[in-house]
């Protein structure tokens, strides 16, 4: 269930490409008892911006688009969910979010496709049909417009 809050919407997070690979699993865990944390493509973009890349948070939330507290509490999620992962042993998945996928530090991007979240297939977007009535003929996930405002539960 979600948590539905009084107050401004939510505005979408730019990041910079979608995930390559959406679930990770640790060694030695049978599938039948295999948990999972999922985190959002916002929490990634994040992670990515602050610890991977080194950026400091007012940095990192310029790129994203958002304030330097509201990626202070993007982070703080996305940290606390890696480190139950880890501790657990649970696999990490990646989905969902309310995003805008730029290609490239620029937000430059070529022509429009349809992507899938769940496992990164991209399809060509024609005009007139929106992406999100079409299915992932791969996973069956739902596709999202790259280069677009998108929002995808999980």
């Amino acid at each position: 269930m979600k948590n539905i809050r009084a107050g401004r919407p939510v505005r979408c997070r730019c990041v910079e490409d979608l995930p390559k690979v959406t679930c990770f699993n640790p060694e030695g865990v049978s599938p039948s008892r295999l948990e999972s944390v999922v985190i959002s493509v916002d929490e990634l973009e994040a992670l990515r911006l602050g610890d991977k890349m080194g950026l400091y948070q007012a940095d990192a939330a310029a790129r994203m688009r958002i304030s330097r507290q509201t990626f202070g509490r993007i982070i703080e999620s996305a940290h606390k969910k890696v480190a139950e992962a880890i501790v657990e042993g649970k696999s990490i998945c990646i989905a969902g979010g309310h995003v805008e996928a730029h290609s490239g530090p620029f937000g430059t991007s070529g022509p429009e496709s349809c992507v899938c979240l769940g496992c990164g297939y991209e399809n060509p977007h024609l005009d007139g049909i929106p992406c999100r009535i079409e299915l992932c003929p791969q996973c069956g996930g739902a596709l999202v417009r790259k280069g677009r405002s998108s929002s995808v539960d999980t």
